[in-house]
């Protein structure tokens, strides 16, 4: 079953879901701010696509943080900051046992999901 790690109410979270449905897929959101499932997945996720993916730079969670808490940011303080502040996290997380997608794109989804 694909796992849709995220905050319900963000909008990029509502188009991955909408999607999904849309597709027939069997889902499960978890919705990472509420369960605290970050620091065991947080791991997992970064060998898997690398941290440089998953932190989230545009958002406000990043411009709220300290100059000194972003600048000369590597693999460890991206992770301590990650698991802090789950928002960092770029959503949705899209884990479908093989792939695993982080951002909402709907042609990659296709081709990820859809396609043998």
């Amino acid at each position: 079953m694909i796992k849709l790690y995220g905050i319900k109410k963000c909008n990029s979270m509502k188009k991955a879901m909408q999607w999904l449905d849309a597709a027939d897929l069997e889902w499960e959101l978890i919705d990472y701010k509420n369960v605290g499932v970050v620091e065991q997945c947080l791991p997992d996720w970064c060998s898997r696509v690398g941290w440089q993916v998953l932190l989230n730079r545009q958002g406000l969670s990043w411009k709220k943080l300290e100059a000194a808490q972003r600048e000369g940011i590597d693999e460890t303080s991206a992770c301590a900051l990650m698991k802090q502040y789950p928002t960092l996290i770029k959503r949705p997380v899209l884990d479908s046992g093989k792939a695993l997608l982080v951002g909402f794109d709907a042609e990659c989804y296709r081709q990820r999901l859809l396609t043998a």
